[in-house]
C-alpha cells in the first residue's frame, strides 16, 4: 500500500506535466495551422480584393443553403470557356509553361497568377490535343505542343523532372510523380506529331521512373514537397503513361514495370476498396484528388493490359465513393478507411476526375450507374464553374474547393481543376454524341 502511494506521489505530476504538455502541443498546432488562414482573410478583405470577396461571399451562401442548381446541358460551351481559362493560364506566364493557378489573395504572385507548374502542364498536353481534336481547332493544338516544347528544354539531365512550380536549374529536385505526368504529355505529343524530340524526352522520363522502380513496386524519389513517406500509393498513376510509352516503343520492359506499379498498389486496399498511404500529407483521411489518382492508374493500365484483377480492384475503389454523391452532385473531400467522410468541403479536383473514372468504368461495363453518377458530379461542377465574373482571370475556371475557402487550394483555381473539368466534359460529350 505505502509502495502504491509512493508510486502515485512520482507518477501524479508527471500525468499533470504531461497532459499540460499535450495541452500547450495542441494549442499551438491548432495556432499555427490557423495563422495562414487569418492571413488570408485579412488579405481578402483589402479593398484591391473586394471583387473577389463577393464571389467568396457568394459561394458560402450557396454552399450553406445547398443552393447550387445542377447544368444538365451546356456541354461544349463550358468545355470550351474551360479550355479558354487554361490557355490564359499559358499566357500569364513568361514561358510556354501554364501557370499554377491564380490565387488573387496570394502576395508572392504576379498578378494573382502563380509560376508556370511542369507537373500539371505536362498532363495538360493530352487533355489539349484531344479538345483540338474533337472540335477542329489548330489554334489549341499548337499551344499544347508549345507546352510540350518547353517540357522538353526544361527536363532535368536525369530524366527526371522537377517537383514544385518551376524554378532555377540549380534549385531543381526531381520527383517521380512529376516525372510521370510529364511523360504523359510526351507521350501525346509524340502521337500527335511523331516528332522525335518528344520520344527522345519520352524515353529519358521513362528510363528515370524504371530506375527509380524497387523491386517491391514502390518508388524511392517521392520528392521534398509531399511528406515524407514510405509510399505514395497515388504514384500508381504513373503506370499508365509508361505502358503507353512501352506500346509507343514497342519495349516490353516499361509495360513490365508499370504492370509491376499497380501490382504493388492492389497490396495497398483495404477489403472496402479503401487504399493506404495514400495522400499528400494524411493518409489518415486521402482527399478525392489523390483517390482519384489512384483509381485512374489502376484502371488504365488494366484496360491496356486486359487485367480483369485490376478493374475490379477500380471498381472496388469506385462502388464506396458511389454511395457519397448527393442527388446534386455533391462530393466530400476526403474519406477516413470506413468511407466515413472527413471534410464537409469538397476537393473539386477529385470531383472531376473521379467522374472521368466513373465514365470510363461505364464505357467498359455499359452499366448505367456510372454515366448516371459522372453525370451528377459534372453537371454539378458546371455550375460551379465561372463565366461571367467581372474578374477576367478566373472566368472558365473550377476553383480548388467548393466553398472556395475549403481547405483544398483555398481561395484559388489550380490549373488541374479545370484539366480535369474539361477531361470529363470531353467524355460527357462523346458519350451524349456516341
Amino acid at each position: 500500500m505505502l509502495h502504491s502511494l509512493v508510486s502515485f506521489h512520482h507518477t501524479y505530476p508527471t500525468i499533470v506535466g504531461s497532459s499540460v504538455g499535450v495541452l500547450i502541443s495542441s494549442i499551438r498546432e491548432r495556432y499555427w495551422t490557423a495563422r495562414p488562414y487569418f492571413a488570408l482573410i485579412r488579405r481578402l478583405l483589402q479593398p484591391s480584393n473586394r471583387g473577389f470577396t463577393r464571389h467568396v461571399a457568394r459561394d458560402y451562401w450557396r454552399f450553406l443553403s445547398n443552393a447550387v442548381q445542377p447544368i444538365s446541358g451546356e456541354t461544349r460551351e463550358r468545355a470550351r470557356a474551360a479550355a479558354s481559362w487554361l490557355l490564359r493560364a499559358q499566357d500569364s506566364t513568361p514561358d510556354d509553361g501554364v501557370s499554377l493557378g491564380y490565387f488573387p489573395c496570394d502576395p508572392d504572385s504576379m498578378n494573382g497568377w502563380r509560376p508556370s507548374y511542369p507537373e500539371t502542364t505536362g498532363y495538360i498536353i493530352p487533355s489539349l490535343l484531344e479538345y483540338a481534336e474533337r472540335f477542329n481547332d489548330p489554334d489549341i493544338r499548337r499551344r499544347a505542343l508549345r507546352m510540350a516544347i518547353w517540357e522538353t528544354k526544361i527536363q532535368m539531365p536525369s530524366g527526371a523532372v522537377q517537383g514544385g512550380p518551376v524554378c532555377a536549374a540549380e534549385k531543381q529536385t526531381p520527383a517521380v510523380f512529376n516525372t510521370g505526368m510529364v511523360l504523359h504529355g510526351y507521350t501525346a505529343a509524340y502521337r500527335a506529331t511523331k516528332a522525335p524530340e518528344f520520344l527522345d524526352s519520352g524515353r529519358r522520363a521513362a528510363d528515370f521512373l524504371l530506375a527509380d522502380l524497387r523491386d517491391d513496386g514502390h518508388f524511392q524519389t517521392l520528392g521534398k514537397f509531399v511528406s515524407p513517406n514510405q509510399y505514395k500509393t497515388y504514384n500508381c498513376l504513373c503506370a499508365w503513361p509508361l505502358y503507353r510509352f512501352g506500346e509507343d516503343v514497342n519495349d516490353q520492359r516499361y509495360q513490365d514495370g508499370a504492370i509491376n506499379m499497380i501490382e504493388a498498389t492492389l497490396g495497398q486496399q483495404y477489403a472496402n476498396g479503401w487504399f493506404s498511404n495514400n495522400c499528400l500529407t494524411n493518409s489518415e483521411a486521402p482527399i478525392t484528388h489523390t483517390i482519384s489518382y489512384t483509381l485512374q492508374g489502376i484502371l488504365e493500365v488494366g484496360l491496356l493490359g486486359r487485367r480483369e484483377d485490376f478493374i475490379a480492384s477500380a471498381k472496388r475503389g469506385v462502388e464506396p465513393l458511389l454511395r457519397q454523391i448527393s442527388p446534386k452532385g455533391f462530393l466530400c473531400g476526403s474519406f477516413l478507411s470506413n468511407w466515413t467522410a472527413s471534410a464537409h468541403y469538397s476537393c473539386l479536383a477529385g470531383n472531376a476526375q473521379f467522374a472521368v473514372v466513373c465514365y470510363r468504368l461505364y464505357e467498359h461495363t455499359g452499366d448505367p450507374k456510372y454515366k448516371t453518377a459522372a453525370d451528377r458530379l459534372v453537371n454539378y461542377l458546371k455550375a460551379l464553374q465561372i463565366i461571367d465574373s467581372d474578374i477576367p482571370a478566373i472566368n472558365g475556371a473550377i476553383p480548388g474547393s467548393f466553398p472556395l475557402m475549403g481547405c483544398y487550394m483555398r481561395a484559388g483555381f489550380p490549373n488541374w481543376a479545370t484539366k480535369y473539368f474539361l477531361d470529363a466534359l470531353l467524355m460527357q460529350d462523346r458519350l451524349q454524341s456516341s
